[in-house]
């Protein structure tokens, strides 16, 4: 049967989608930059500034610990009254110097005076120290400073040239006078081993900077750019932080936005760096904008596969509702209308003979009359399903109103249209109808016709109901064939 379109299924469909697609999407979205910019305001205001708190106090245990201890070291009764007492017990000098290394941990120890100009660690008399020496121009530029003390890196020649962290502290007798220096040493690697596990801790870029903008230390970083000056994005704002000694930035480098948080360090009178590839602290919210993203895809898409279901089932409804008589099943006079302009159209491209049978119940009034509506109604499905029974998939079965059917047979001239029409009153005149098990005679009269090629439907109709009269007053249940169009 033809589908009767009631309304653009595809067009809702599309003015559906569209409206689920920018509904979600326009929300996930909103929700995405909503919160990337709470989570970068939360990194400047918040994140950031904690995690440097945090390495501070780290900091505070594990670097300006060694300043303090080699402060108590400079300022150590036992050591100032050994040199001032002429520097006699060398290995006095030297269980000090290792028991001070032992118990706080450090990679070295050391007492440099400036009377005798001797070099002294754990272990003795490492050496003379001389101003001609390369290697010892550390000790006269600390001599020479105004300063208390200064953090150096330089190579420990008491322990194969170790790169290590000096904190220098000048020594003064009780009256003022400098004596000498003293202080500590931890291994750079040391360092950066604990600078890399703040960054594993904290999930940040973690260096420190000196004065001059260098980069003195960092953790397990690669191709980091010893002069910041030099750093992309960052170099412009060197001469600011270092003047500011703290506060937030952001700067844009290899395509990344990134946020950095200063603080200076006036302990070891370096900078402290931390910081944050916003790229990396979006990830997380950007992959769940992608799984938001996909969600509201499926959504959409079973939404609009449930629609499409929904209204398929209904637009069939519909048209059935349109199309079909409700009580028999057949369809109704207005689908004969349209299918018939096809057919017809179809037999002017491919002429192929069309038979029409138009068919009535005998008596049916008494029926109707002396049994009630019901099984009146009862006997016209009945009928309607027999008639329906004994037709082809391409014929066309209507009511056509009352106790009427029309049969519209493709393909079908009148002598084959005639055998079918006696098959039809035959099957219909023997089979039993019975209400309440009372048998109920029911037959049928026919008048058959056949379309001409050039008349119009209706006259082809006409003359099948011409016929059909013809039956009737010829007794009825039987079948009578109409003249051919004059």
């Amino acid at each position: 049967m033809t589908r009767f379109r009631i309304f653009d299924r595809r067009g809702l469909l599309l003015l559906l989608s569209l409206l689920l697609s920018t509904g979600f999407f326009g929300t996930t979205m909103v929700g995405y930059f909503v919160s990337k910019q709470a989570i970068r305001a939360a990194i400047v205001g918040q994140d950031l500034p904690l995690t440097a708190s945090n390495i501070y106090s780290e900091i505070q245990k594990d670097l300006v610990r060694p300043v303090l201890i080699s402060s108590t070291m400079a300022h150590d009764t036992f050591l100032r009254d050994w040199v001032l007492k002429g520097e006699s017990n060398v290995p006095e000098m030297a269980r000090y110097l290792h028991e001070m290394k032992e118990r706080y941990g450090a990679f070295s120890s050391f007492f440099v005076s400036d009377k005798s100009a001797i070099y002294y660690t754990g272990d003795g008399v490492l050496k003379h120290v001389s101003p001609s020496e390369e290697r010892d121009a550390w000790y006269y530029r600390v001599r020479n400073m105004k300063s208390d003390y200064e953090i150096n890196v330089d190579p420990d020649l008491a322990n194969a040239d170790a790169l290590t962290i000096f904190i220098n502290y000048r020594v003064f007798d009780f009256s003022g006078k400098y004596i000498g220096a003293t202080g500590i040493g931890l291994t750079v690697d040391a360092v950066r081993h604990l600078i890399t596990e703040y960054q594993r801790r904290f999930q940040r870029t973690i260096y420190f900077v000196d004065a001059r903008g260098q980069v003195v230390l960092f953790g397990n970083q690669t191709g980091r750019v010893p002069n910041l000056r030099n750093a992309a994005g960052l170099g412009p704002l060197v001469e600011r932080i270092l003047r500011d000694k703290a506060g937030s930035y952001q700067f844009m480098a290899d395509g990344d936005n990134h946020i950095l948080n200063v603080n200076y360090l006036p302990e070891l009178k370096w900078y402290l760096f931390v910081e944050q590839n916003e790229e990396i602290a979006l990830a997380g919210i950007r992959q769940t904008l992608y799984v938001n993203l996909a969600i509201s895809l499926v959504v959409t898409l079973v939404v609009l596969l449930l629609t499409h279901l929904v209204l398929s089932r209904y637009q069939h409804r519909i048209e059935e509702m349109a199309s079909t008589d409700k009580l028999t099943g057949l369809l109704n006079r207005h689908a004969f209308t349209i299918l018939i302009d096809k057919l017809l159209a179809e037999y002017r491209r491919t002429p192929q003979p069309i038979s029409m049978l138009l068919v009535d119940i005998d008596h049916f009034k008494e029926i109707n009359d002396r049994y009630g509506h019901l099984v009146g109604d009862r006997v016209l499905r009945d009928v309607a399903a027999l008639l329906r029974g004994g037709l082809r998939e391409s014929d066309i079965a209507v009511r056509w109103g009352g106790e009427e059917f029309l049969l519209v047979l493709s393909g079908c001239d009148h002598p084959e249209a005639q055998r079918i029409a006696e098959n039809v009153r035959g099957r219909i005149a023997e089979t039993p109808f019975e209400v309440a098990g009372q048998p109920i005679a029911v037959s049928i009269s026919i008048g058959v016709s056949q379309y001409d090629g050039v008349e119009l439907s209706d006259q082809t109709v006409g003359r099948a109901d011409t016929a059909l009269h013809a039956a009737k007053k010829g007794g009825r249940n039987r079948v009578e064939l109409a003249e051919s169009q004059s």
